[in-house]
């Protein structure tokens, strides 16, 4: 490996992996850390203890509000393609240590914010740009690219990051609200990202899998133009879409619901926290599961879960009861983002993986930014949270049906038969 820590083994033909290198597993804690402090859990999981704090603040509803976070992920939406793109022809390294950088500081800039709705929601923007090179997209593709056997497992793994994150920001966030107020808290975790993420991927992160010049034809799979023809991958679409959208709407505004019901804020904190393990617990079962059962069958489980989540919160229950519809939303929640690494991986090959990636992590950041703004609009038009917690449960039967038809795979292990 160079000093850059680019991989100088070839890949192998019939998987696209490097044949000759270190222990592939620094990759993942590489991938943890950095995941910890992703897009997910700064610009989704934390919001929801800035909502009431901003709200107040601008005067302002809790719709336009949550518009920022509908703003943040339609930019990272419409940037994650490009990033990929750039992945894929530079590597993960050249784009993830700048992006760190970036985002980390548009992060802080948030806490420089007039104290008018406008100018933040535009700041949000600013965040969803670099948001797309500090996303789960590059950490996905160092570590799909590492494994072949234990992919499923070590996605999971990877991925658990960004139940860490979902786990702990959060709290953090809330303290330094509470300490410093909500200037002071943007800042805080602007610093965060920049510690935990930039030695990490500097120190540990590598690229198993050559990428650009010749050796990229070599490398099994569609390009992305053919995978955009593919019926499978808008399958894929509607899915991510549908669950991202259910779930991170829920819970961007799981505080206020709780709250509402007379939960203090202490406790309503607590439940994103129970989401964000529940996201770390789904995320490690499902890489647990999918090297061992047939993908779309495991993903069936990570539909209904969040499914069932819904319904829970449709209804007027006790606190205990919306406790256990957040741990079943997060499940769903955590399972996302490696599924589609490994969607991509065993449907569509690993030539084109940061770019098809990219463009499922569009359609899923469009997704995680409807979603908590349909929640602050059906709030502030009906004073309720039912209508869109409704649409929700109807958005995931359809998720549910798309991916029964997904069919076997295209690109199995080891050229095993496809399918299990």
């Amino acid at each position: 490996m160079s000093a850059t820590g680019q991989a100088t083994a070839t890949p192998d033909r019939s998987t696209g992996v490097s044949t000759r290198s270190p222990n592939p597993w620094w990759v993942v804690l590489a991938a943890v850390l950095g995941t910890a402090v992703s897009n997910g859990p700064l610009l989704q999981f934390s919001f929801g203890v800035f909502v009431k704090p901003l709200s107040q603040a601008f005067g302002t509803d809790r719709a336009t509000v949550s518009s920022a976070v509908l703003i943040g992920f339609l930019v990272t939406g419409l940037c994650t393609p490009y990033a990929g793109r750039l992945i894929d022809r530079h590597g993960v390294r050249s784009v993830v240590l700048p992006g760190i950088l970036l985002f980390a500081l548009s992060i802080a800039a948030l806490g420089l914010s007039p104290a008018a709705p406008l100018p933040f929601i535009a700041l949000y923007g600013i965040a969803g740009i670099f948001a797309a090179a500090q996303s789960p997209l590059p950490y996905a593709k160092a570590v799909a690219g590492a494994f072949e056997r234990r992919r499923g497992l070590a996605l999971g793994v990877s991925m658990a990051g960004v139940g860490i994150g979902a786990a702990l920001l959060p709290h953090l966030a809330n303290m330094l609200i509470a300490a410093y107020g909500w200037r002071v808290a943007f800042v805080g975790l602007g610093v965060t990202v920049l510690l935990c993420a930039f030695p990490s991927v500097y120190f540990f992160l590598r690229e198993p899998v050559v990428v650009t010049g010749s050796t990229r034809s070599t490398v099994p799979g569609m390009s992305a133009r053919e995978a955009l023809r593919t019926a499978r991958f808008w399958y894929l679409g509607v899915v991510f879409f549908a669950v991202v959208m259910a779930c991170g709407g829920t819970i961007a505004h799981i505080t206020a619901i709780l709250t509402d019901r007379g939960v203090s804020a202490t406790l309503a904190t607590s439940a994103i926290s129970a989401a964000g393990v529940s996201l770390i617990i789904g995320r490690l079962l499902a890489g647990y599961l999918l090297d061992r059962f047939f993908a779309p069958h495991v993903a069936l489980l990570f539909i209904l879960a969040p499914l069932l989540g819904v319904v829970l919160l449709y209804f007027p229950s006790s606190a205990l009861v919306v406790l256990l519809a957040t741990v079943c939303i997060g499940i769903g929640l955590g399972a996302e983002v490696d599924l589609i690494a490994f969607f991509i991986s065993r449907y569509m090959g690993m030539r084109a993986f940061g770019e098809i990636y990219g463009y499922l992590f569009a359609v899923f950041m469009f997704g995680s930014g409807l979603g908590p703004f349909l929640m602050g609009l059906s709030f502030s038009r009906t004073g309720s949270y039912g209508p869109a917690i409704a649409a929700f449960g109807a958005g995931l039967v359809v998720a549910a049906i798309a991916m029964l038809r997904m069919g076997p795979y295209s690109y199995p292990l080891d050229g095993r038969a496809a399918g299990h």
